[in-house]
């Protein structure tokens, strides 16, 4: 009897110190999320300050910032000390800027567009993201990176690029090549379109519906917009922000599209519900109500680009050019005919909807 007691007391007290023992080896081996953050913080303070730089101007601070975390990626490397706060960059951050962005929306705004205005803009970005999906296909181009293409060109740049990202789970690289993508077709249309309207003669109206329904960028919407004068400039950023409203049902859709996929391909589980959209839902509901005081809803916006920047630079951060090169170049041809296809069908539906 005293033998078995002792026996059975011996591997209580070995498993009770192993287990303690555990717990404080974890505690000192759990990577912090402090440098990752830090870095993050670091490269998207830097893209804000350099867009202040002649002729820099005309990118994002989420582009630059995306840019900038691939270049030090590229060629000094990202620290592995960096890579657990680098994930919270990518995941927690990344969807508290998308909720705060429903702050910089008003279902005022979309009134302003009128019901052609609206419907010509939703019929664009589902048109083009139905054709892109299916140009993917034709090229061979994976589903993935297709359907951030897709976003990228169809609803608002890098935004949706990484918004959308969260339910289709691309590689990091997939992210850079759709933002690259949206970068350069966005910057193109900033100089193309004002010189189309040279022979076009939409209007202000017109062709700042038509800046706000087909190019990429916010900040390139504004920049060609404004090159028709005040009226025009006003109406392409409403049309840009009324598209940008179209975000949340996107996702949704990608979610509950990517949950049938996984099911029909004998995943276990559900996809997970982005939860995060319903709170961008919510901030357009609390934007709309005309509570929120300007000196607020500036910072907000300045909080939410910042946010966003931090999210795109962790990835720029985990983006190694060699897996972007192995694409090849049927992506980019991909990105071009997007880009070429929202152009003119956006412009055809203002016309015959009597938008312009």
């Amino acid at each position: 009897m005293a033998d078995s007691a002792q026996v059975t007391t011996t591997p209580r007290h070995a498993m009770t110190d192993t287990t303690l023992s555990d717990l404080v080896h974890a505690d000192k081996t759990t990577p912090s999320i402090w440098p990752g953050l830090a870095l993050a913080t670091m490269i998207a303070a830097l893209a804000f300050a350099l867009r202040y730089l002649p002729g820099v101007g005309m990118l994002s601070p989420l582009i630059l910032a995306i840019l900038l975390g691939m270049a030090l990626r590229n060629t000094l490397g990202t620290p592995e000390v960096a890579k657990a706060g680098l994930a919270i960059s990518m995941r927690p951050v990344l969807r508290a800027g998308i909720i705060l962005m429903g702050l910089q929306l008003t279902l005022g705004q979309v009134a302003a567009v009128g019901w052609g205005g609206v419907a010509g803009i939703a019929l664009s970005l589902v048109l083009t993201f139905g054709f892109t999906t299916w140009l993917g296909r034709v090229l061979g181009v994976d589903a993935k990176l297709t359907q951030l293409i897709a976003a990228g060109t169809s609803i608002c740049g890098a935004s949706a690029v990484i918004a959308t990202n969260t339910v289709t789970r691309g590689r990091d690289e997939d992210v850079a090549y759709a933002v690259a993508c949206v970068t350069i077709f966005g910057s193109l249309s900033m100089i193309l379109l004002p010189l189309a309207e040279n022979w076009l003669t939409l209007g202000p109206r017109g062709f700042g519906l038509w800046t706000g329904a087909s190019i990429h960028e916010v900040a390139q919407v504004v920049a060609a917009a404004f090159q028709r004068g005040e009226e025009a400039g006003q109406f392409g950023t409403i049309a840009k922000l009324t598209r940008v409203m179209m975000l949340a049902p996107m996702i949704l859709c990608l979610g509950a599209f990517a949950a049938r996929r996984r099911q029909g391909q004998g995943g276990g589980g559900k996809a997970p519900i982005p939860w995060f959209v319903f709170g961008f839902i919510a901030m357009v509901g609390v934007a709309s109500t005309g509570w929120v005081p300007q000196a607020v809803l500036d910072p907000a916006t300045a909080v939410t680009q910042f946010l966003l920047a931090m999210a795109l630079a962790a990835m720029g951060l985990e983006t190694d050019l060699r897996k972007l090169a192995a694409a090849g170049g049927r992506p980019a041809l991909l990105g071009a005919a997007a880009w070429v296809f929202i152009m003119g069908v956006s412009l055809a539906l203002i016309i015959l909807t009597g938008a312009a």
